[in-house]
């Protein structure tokens, strides 16, 4: 019977698995529902902004600043 969080190896039981975890989430979650609940109208009134803020996001991140690659291809067309 070999558990990896038993205190037998002297380690401390991790965090998620922990009782104040479980706490955390459930309350958290039940302040995501009540934000959702009562500001629905000014969350859903945010979303063009958010999408409008996610393309340059994602550009930087997905083409990941244009470093190097694109001179690269420069220099091989100009000789």
């Amino acid at each position: 019977m070999d558990h990896a969080n038993s205190p037998s190896d002297g380690r401390p039981p991790s965090f998620w698995r922990s009782r104040s975890a479980i706490a955390f989430l459930v309350m958290g979650a039940v302040a995501a529902w009540y934000l959702w609940a009562e500001h629905r109208a000014h969350l859903l009134g945010a979303l063009p902004y958010l999408i409008l803020l996610v393309c340059p996001l994602m550009h930087v991140f997905m083409h990941r600043g244009h470093h190097g690659r694109h001179h690269e291809h420069d220099e091989g067309e100009r000789r």
